[in-house]
């Protein structure tokens, strides 16, 4: 028996085994397992076994059957023996390992009956979200491993009313937990006007079997960004256990097919919680328990799993959390509007001495939001004062930046851009419930000091909306844009004497390690070198650790011995040698929450690049998904790479290959994304305003034999450098 079964039968004391609970999923299983058996045969019957199936936009196949037996399942003939195979390991022995082999075999059958229905196309019409894609997975992956997004709740069946519906799922959202929702629940939460889908990371899943979309989501998890090779069962369980922090509440009424279900995502792992009472012979310690009051059901699950918040209770009159960050306010549905070329507005983090702040004043400086009515456009100016014992000047635009974030985590509450580029919306239902300008101040303040403790002592804000002062204080904020824009042009990898590491992902992706510099960010985007630097003033045992580069081995390349020394004890003695300006020769791993991935195309001797947003095919002949499932999970992997959108127009972007002049095709999306600082970066680089445009993307072809010609035509350098190869 393995260490992680033992954790298991440890929970059931001898003599008193749940013979009831073990009965309830055999019978499941069967039933389950009968079905999918029903419409497998019937798909052949009409399709034939050669028939292709597979979910969209993912590089895993059936990610349950791929990541516990390591099969790669295209057509439906593939299915038969499988579904076979698990119906065998149902065992009439009323054991705690059978009903959990039950448990394993009712996800199994959950799959097949699901992946059945994308034969024909998507059938989930939103706002169900049905199976969800790779890149939804990556997207919020980086923040699963810094813990913003502290763990994963899965809700399945009917709450006692609508109202208590919305009590569970907002204290979830409030407490940053990633949900997956199934059954009437999500009719209950629609009808009381709770916000749900992709943007919210709330996911309407559907009925019945598409719960099994939450189990194949983790699963994934642990491919992408553990490493875990598909078929290794016990490492992938492992790794759920210990790394994917997930639990099941299941309320209303519960019957033989869930409750084997339920048994399945225990085989993985993660507890589950009802609200019905359970008899003796039904619960199982500590992995099948009850709790009836809805007051203590959330906190009961999450101490069960062994979730620890971070986050902290701020008293503003609307709810607050990562899951609010991807909402969108439209024009419809805004109350007022600040900026975004509306109005004049900025926004401006100043490092202040001890004598000039009040720690906690909030400062409104013209009307308040209530002296509006419906449908103004407000000049809008936030000056942040921070006074700190070790805050540095440095420091004033990560911690401006963060602006975006906080701001975002309210809901109702809507940000985009920065400095002077921002622009803000509050809608009606904020003002509805009071929210003030005031309470900018309330949060900003509040997640400063959580997040920030070791460099931010004292936080004051003044908000203005009185057009004079916005003006006034607006000139003030260019000046200090620009002093920092002059800094930042001199912090080059040439003139500092100390890299940074970011250890973050190994939570996920234990032998990952990257190297962030001046003129790289982390593959994530979400790292800078300043932030890096600030992250480890912050806390010096963290995961972002100073590397003093010393003397180059290789300068062209990009490696020192010392980056090698450090990486080669960080990545638990896999990696040996890194160079960072090449993705040709011992490349830098990826991790698998990357924005982007470049891909050598031997045929253009150049390099393309896709983003997460871009579903579609490439001329590397992979989509995004199967690159990604291809170069993530701690690996060097010669002539691919994961990177952040901001290393493109770099100076040091991969300058051993050839540099800017080696990108032979982008998404349309990316290179308008790009286009001013890539045009600025091209000219300096000499290759002329219109190189962008000599870029093929999907609009001219996706794949090389369609782009050459196109390259060709513009006459663009990568054809003529010397081979990459």
């Amino acid at each position: 028996m393995s260490n992680f079964d033992q954790i298991y039968e440890g929970a059931i004391q001898e003599g008193k085994e749940p013979k009831k609970i073990f009965k309830q999923a055999y019978d499941g299983a069967i039933i389950a397992t009968s079905y999918a058996e029903i419409l497998l045969n019937k798909a052949i019957q009409k399709y034939g076994p050669e028939q292709e199936i597979a979910y969209p936009d993912t590089a895993y196949y059936l990610p349950v059957i791929r990541c516990l037996s390591g099969e790669q399942i295209t057509k439906l003939g593939d299915l038969p023996p499988i579904l076979n195979r698990k119906r065998n390991q149902i065992k009439e022995e009323l054991t705690f390992e059978n009903a959990r082999l039950a448990g394993e075999a009712t996800v199994y059958a959950a799959e097949i009956i699901e992946a059945l229905k994308y034969i024909e196309g998507n059938p989930y019409p939103e706002p169900w979200t049905g199976f969800i894609g790779d890149p939804v997975v990556r997207k919020y992956g980086i923040k699963m491993v810094d813990w913003t997004i502290p763990g994963e709740a899965v809700i399945v069946g009917r709450a006692k009313t609508p109202e208590l519906a919305k009590k569970i799922v907002s204290d979830l959202m409030g407490k940053g937990m990633m949900l997956f929702l199934s059954d009437e629940i999500i009719e209950q939460l629609f009808e009381v006007n709770v916000k749900l889908g992709l943007d919210y990371i709330a996911y309407p899943l559907g009925n019945f079997t598409q719960i099994v979309h939450a189990a194949n989501y983790a699963l994934r998890a642990g491919m992408m960004f553990g490493g875990i090779q598909p078929g290794l069962t016990e490492a992938q369980r492992d790794y759920q256990r210990r790394r994917i922090m997930a639990f099941v509440l299941q309320l209303g009424e519960r019957d033989e097919v869930k409750t084997a279900a339920e048994l399945g995502c225990i085989y993985l792992g993660f507890p589950v919680i009802t609200d019905q009472p359970l008899d003796e012979d039904e619960i199982i310690p500590d992995w099948y328990i009850s709790e009836p009051d809805y007051d203590k059901i959330v906190k009961i699950a999450m101490e069960i799993r062994g979730i620890k918040l971070t986050n902290i209770d701020i008293d503003i009159p609307i709810n607050h959390g990562p899951a609010f960050e991807g909402e969108t306010i439209r024009k419809a549905d805004t109350y007022i509007e600040m900026g975004g070329g509306r109005t004049e507005a900025f926004e401006l983090v100043r490092m202040v001495g001890p004598d000039e702040i009040e720690d906690g004043k909030i400062t409104v400086v013209g009307p308040e939001i209530d002296e509006f009515k419906e449908g103004d456009k407000v000049p809008f100016g936030l000056v942040i004062d921070i006074y700190g014992r070790k805050m540095q000047e440095d420091f004033e635009g990560v911690l401006e930046r963060r602006v975006h974030y906080f701001i975002n985590y309210g809901e109702g509450l809507w940000h985009v851009a920065q400095r002077d580029l921002c622009w803000l919306r509050i809608s009606k239902e904020a003002a509805k419930n009071g929210f003030k300008f005031k309470h900018y101040g309330d949060l900003l303040i509040a997640k400063y000091k959580s997040e920030f403790p070791a460099i931010v002592d004292r936080v004051q804000v003044t908000i203005y909306t009185d057009p004079e002062k916005v003006s006034e204080w607006h000139k003030v904020a260019k000046e200090t844009y620009a002093r920092r824009d002059d800094r930042m042009r001199s912090l080059t990898d040439s003139s500092t004497d100390t890299f940074y590491s970011c250890l973050l992902c190994q939570s996920f992706a234990p032998n990952h390690v990257c190297i962030v510099t001046p003129e790289r960010v982390g593959l994530c985007g979400a790292v800078s070198w300043l932030d890096a630097k600030a992250s480890y003033e912050i806390n010096p045992k963290g995961p972002n650790q100073p590397i003093l580069k010393g003397p180059a081995i290789d300068e062209e390349k990009g490696m020192w011995q010392s980056c090698n020394d450090y990486i080669y004890i960080n990545s638990n003695r896999t990696l040996e040698e890194v160079n960072i300006y090449t993705m040709m020769d011992r490349p830098m791993t990826s991790c698998g929450c990357f924005e982007a991935i470049m891909a050598i195309v031997p045929e253009c001797n150049g390099i393309m690049i896709t983003t997460r947003e871009h579903t579609g095919m490439t001329p590397s002949g992979m989509t995004f998904s199967t690159l990604a499932g291809m170069c993530g999970g701690g690996v060097q992997t010669p002539g691919f790479m994961g990177i952040g959108r901001s290393y493109i127009v770099s100076k040091k972007f991969i300058p051993a290959d050839g540099g800017l002049a080696r990108i032979v095709w982008m998404p349309k999306e990316l290179k308008e994304f790009l286009r001013e600082d890539f045009v600025k970066r091209s000219v300096e680089a000499g290759l002329g305003e219109d190189f962008i445009d000599k870029i093929a993307d999907e609009t001219v072809g996706t794949s090389a034999e369609e782009i050459l010609p196109f390259l060709e035509e513009k006459g663009h350098p990568a054809l003529t450098m010397d081979f990459m190869l």
